[in-house]
């Protein structure tokens, strides 16, 4: 499990670095909003793989609760986004 985990988790290193290139050469704001959400799955996808080899369970109420924190927060910059466009 552990090789496994550590082959996961150095794959979502090389996707955060590539997002983070995406984030500071983003042309636009809709771009830098995508590689951001983007981020923050990531993140919660490496809390998910400390969770799997912890065996604990306390990670699954952080992960609902930065999920929809970076749904809303998600949904809110978009709705910035689309009333500063029309």
């Amino acid at each position: 499990m552990t090789v496994v985990a550590t082959i996961c988790l150095v794959a979502l290193c090389l996707a955060a670095l590539l997002v983070l290139v995406r984030l500071a050469l983003g042309p636009t704001v809709p771009d830098r909003i995508v590689a951001l959400d983007t981020l923050l799955q990531l993140v919660l996808m490496g809390i998910a793989i400390g969770a799997a080899l912890t065996g604990d369970g306390s990670f699954l109420a952080v992960l609902v609760a930065v999920s929809l924190l970076g749904f809303v927060g998600t949904v809110t910059v978009a709705r910035f986004v689309e009333r500063r466009g029309s």
